[in-house]
């Protein structure tokens, strides 16, 4: 397969590129034009939704970096059993449907946990959706022991999370490491102690951004 560095498309996105490039290719062949023109625009749709560009940040090993592309859409303190003293500061990126949508490790370290808990796919930009639909939750432990928990949230159209992680990895700061086809949503959970340095309305990168202090 080529590397993201040689052609930079996820590869869940392939099997979506070659069907409508194919179906593009045999309307045009049989000079289908009404329905080649349509097939050959959603194929260049599906190549920019899956781009998958290399990225790179020169942070502090301190500073974790945002899991998304999007915007800011809650920053709070909230309940977290799965973090010390069950209370975390929760900053939510929302992706729209120009961001890229690839998923990238807000921090290094050792993955301890992973949950998947089905549910509902109500607008990801509501405060419910956080606990509400379906969802993906990887708990991260960074060599000096601090756990952030960064969780996929589906949205209104989403209907397929996809994690590379199983627990006992070892991910790297900024690697990628899944995406939702389609939407929608990334929820990190940092410790109480910890700064954020993003508000609501804040455009993030992912891999790049800075978005909390440990």
């Amino acid at each position: 397969m080529l590397r993201p560095d040689k052609f930079p498309l996820a590869a869940a996105g392939w099997p979506y590129l070659l069907g409508a490039a194919f179906l593009a290719a045999v309307a045009t062949a049989l000079e289908v034009w009404w329905l080649a023109v349509p097939l050959w625009l959603l194929t260049a749709f599906i190549a920019y939704f899956f781009r998958d560009p290399p990225r790179s940040s020169t942070a502090p090993e301190n500073r974790v970096l945002s899991p998304a592309d999007g915007t800011v859409v809650a920053v709070e303190e909230v309940d977290e059993p799965d973090l010390p003293e069950g209370r975390a500061q929760l900053v939510s990126v929302f992706m729209d449907l120009f961001s890229v949508h690839v998923n990238r490790a807000p921090v290094g370290g050792r993955v301890v946990a992973i949950r998947y808990q089905p549910g509902g796919f109500v607008n990801a930009a509501r405060p419910q959706a956080r606990l509400e639909n379906e969802r993906m939750s990887v708990i991260i432990e960074r060599p000096d022991g601090v756990r952030v928990k960064v969780v996929q949230v589906a949205g209104l159209i989403a209907r397929r999370i996809h994690c590379d992680l199983v627990p006992g990895d070892t991910v790297q700061r900024g690697a990628r490491y899944g995406m939702i086809k389609f939407g929608s949503r990334l929820d990190v959970y940092l410790p109480l102690q910890a700064r954020v340095l993003v508000g609501r309305g804040r455009r993030v990168r992912a891999g790049v951004s800075e978005i909390a202090e440990l």
